[in-house]
């Protein structure tokens, strides 16, 4: 009586094993190239927030001190403390200025510099413009400080002299007071930001093509209505890549609150990441410290899915309309 085999008429079973050997032979060319960026991420992200999650659990003052268990007691006592939420509120208004309003301004600006400036005076002169609004990015977050605290020095700041001179006797104190901390912050950080997302958008109208814009113009489309039908679709892509990359950085902004507030008056700049920083460096209290750094990780983690998920699902209206 003949046996039954797996194997089709033709064929052997060595035969159907060759696809998976070939399978798994197509990885190997990649791993030279993969491992050393798996063990790159290791080392610098995922052994570091391992750690951050471990001394999270504990009561530890740092150094030679003894680590004593507290579970997820550091976390909780967060859900109570007012200084972490208002430090998440104020991540609000970094959003705002670091995300929405420089993504509005430069997508306008990489549109006015390529479409009339560019067109009008030629690339030299949107190049040197698009230099110039970069500049702020290229300086080191301390120069930055000094210059803003500088103009808005309550005393002998150039912006109250100016003031002054016009006859308002009792200026604001900028950063001084807790009303007027958190926007003057936001007007500095808006400034260093906006010039991140022109390049970006400059870079992109590079590869649309100029007849688009030539046609719409021959059939009477002004700049709005070119910037709206044109501008914003063709670069779409990078404007998800700002909104992320500007985000994240948003979240975790350190160096300028840093430098020109120290997360005051009276709280009113704090944010996530100085939080954790006065809790580490300040208060000793390094595993409270650690407990805020990895809800902030976390929250960052979560934006960051969403925005790419967003995008993802952007892309594939986008194919499913053509």
């Amino acid at each position: 009586m003949p046996t039954r085999t797996d194997a089709a008429p033709g064929t052997t079973g060595r035969a159907t094993a060759t696809p998976r050997r070939r399978r798994r032979a197509a990885w190997v060319p990649y791993l030279p190239y993969l491992i050393p960026g798996a063990v790159a991420f290791v080392v610098v992200i995922g052994y570091p927030f391992a750690m951050n999650v471990y001394y999270s659990l504990f009561k530890w003052r740092g150094g030679m001190a003894p680590l004593r268990w507290n579970g997820l007691g550091n976390y909780a006592d967060l859900m109570d403390d007012a200084a972490f939420w208002t430090s998440f509120q104020n991540s609000i208004a970094m959003i705002v200025a670091m995300v929405v309003v420089p993504t509005l301004v430069g997508l306008i600006l990489a549109a006015v510099l390529f479409d009339v400036l560019g067109r009008r005076f030629g690339p030299r002169v949107s190049t040197v413009l698009r230099a110039t609004y970069y500049l702020p990015q290229i300086l080191p977050v301390a120069v930055a400080g000094v210059l803003w605290n500088w103009i808005l020095n309550s005393q002998t700041g150039a912006l109250n002299v100016i003031l002054r001179g016009v006859g308002i006797e009792d200026p604001p104190n900028w950063l001084g007071d807790p009303s007027t901390a958190l926007p003057s912050v936001m007007l500095v950080l808006i400034w260093v930001q906006i010039g991140y997302p022109v390049v970006i958008f400059m870079s992109a109208l590079q590869r649309v093509d100029p007849e688009l814009y030539e046609a719409a113009e021959l059939d009477g489309a002004g700049w709005w209505r070119r910037f709206r039908a044109i501008t914003i679709p063709q670069i779409r892509p990078e404007t998800f890549v700002v909104t992320l990359t500007c985000t994240v950085a948003a979240l975790k902004v350190f160096g300028p609150i840093y430098v020109l507030t120290r997360g005051g008056p009276e709280s009113s700049t704090l944010v996530p990441s100085y939080y954790s920083y006065l809790n580490f460096f300040d208060k000793s209290k390094v595993g409270y410290g650690a407990a805020v750094a990895t809800v902030l990780t976390v929250v960052i983690i979560v934006v960051a899915v969403v925005i790419l998920g967003l995008q993802n699902r952007a892309e594939r209206r986008e194919l499913e309309g053509r």
